[in-house]
């Protein structure tokens, strides 16, 4: 039995290895710009839960634990008044700000380093219109093959995947499509019609191209920005119950999705494997780099509020204060943490 038929615990191990790699980069976003900052690391895990195995190096003891989700960059000083030399509120703001920032940052550079493999390796398919189906609501709207849609509902479009989103976040009756054709745009009112499988669609479809240098970097950016807006639509849709439960995934369900994604990629080769694992890491990182930037205490985006409020005061919040909210902030999550993890168990049971 070869690997790539092994199934089940091989994808386990990839989903593994994929959050490993994402939390590893996004830690070391915060240690490298604490080390440039000369603020003393203590501690930096990868992983949850008790010590594994580490070795200490320098100031900073390095820790593999048990929970294969999560990490820590533990920085001297970082929720707790000290005057140490090091000390993480010894620094300016600025240069705690961008310690802060620098870990979401470094999941947008992992998304987009990834972004240019699978670009290359698969092509990209920008608004450039290859077909138009006879007879549809499309052709029905004069557009043609070869037009390129740059707008739908006023909203830019650079990737016919970003078509494909607004469609399917914000259905409708007809979309106000802008496109060029000769150099110059025009608009028209597309309406839908609903496929055999229940998708809604406006009869186009493009066609992947091999891109340029140029466009390799240009487009690789775009792909990071197509799924940062993505997880911010996504978090309105939860806000405003357009999403439920049922639609969110903590660890235990990513790992389910990833392994699931692993037995339908298998059967087409290890390429196929490679640029789909590829691909999840670039919606995972960006995901990761997003929540992250969220203002909630305890997350980076609330560190980063905190740091926010300091500049325009000109002094800092009380250092036990902002201790105190950000364990509180750190309790609830590890609630919503067994909420989630309670959920994804009842989805792979049900």
């Amino acid at each position: 039995m070869t690997s790539l038929k092994a199934g089940g615990r091989l994808g386990i191990i990839i989903a593994v290895l994929i959050f490993g790699l994402i939390v590893i980069f996004h830690e070391l976003g915060h240690f490298l710009l604490a080390k440039k900052n000369g603020i003393r690391v203590n501690e930096f895990a990868i992983g949850m839960g008790p010590k594994l195995c580490g070795f200490k190096k320098g100031e900073t003891e390095y820790v593999i634990r048990l929970l294969p989700f999560g990490g820590a960059c533990m920085m001297a000083g970082e929720d707790e008044d000290n005057d140490e030399e090091g000390a993480f509120n010894t620094k300016s703001v600025w240069a705690r700000m961008s310690v802060v920032l620098a870990g979401p940052v470094f999941n947008f550079i992992l998304a987009f380093v990834f972004a240019l493999f699978l670009l290359w390796h698969t092509g990209i398919t920008t608004g450039q219109l290859y077909m138009v189906e006879e007879n549809s609501p499309a052709a029905k709207a004069g557009l043609l093959a070869g037009d390129v849609i740059t707008a739908i509902d006023g909203k830019k479009v650079h990737m016919f995947s970003e078509i494909r989103m607004h469609m399917m976040l914000e259905p409708s009756d007809s979309y106000e499509v802008t496109y060029q054709r000769d150099g110059q745009k025009n608009t028209v009112t597309v309406h839908t019609f609903t496929d055999e499988d229940g998708t809604q669609r406006i009869g186009i479809g493009a066609q992947a191209v091999k891109p340029n240098i140029g466009q390799l970097f240009q487009y690789s950016a775009y792909e990071v920005s197509y799924n940062i807006k993505l997880v911010v639509k996504s978090l309105g849709m939860l806000v405003t119950g357009q999403l439920g439960k049922d639609d969110v995934a903590g660890p235990v369900g990513m790992v389910t999705v990833i392994d699931d994604t692993y037995d339908e990629a298998k059967d087409y080769g290890v390429m196929s494997v490679v640029l789909t694992m590829v691909n999840l890491v670039i919606v995972l990182s960006a995901n990761l780099g997003v929540m992250n930037l969220l203002p909630i205490p305890a997350l980076d985006g609330g560190r980063l509020l905190f740091l926010i409020i300091e500049a325009v005061r000109g002094k800092p919040i009380n250092r036990n204060r902002e201790g105190f909210v950000n364990f509180i902030g750190f309790a609830l999550l590890m609630v919503l943490m067994v909420f989630i993890l309670f959920n994804d168990i009842s989805k792979l049971f049900a």
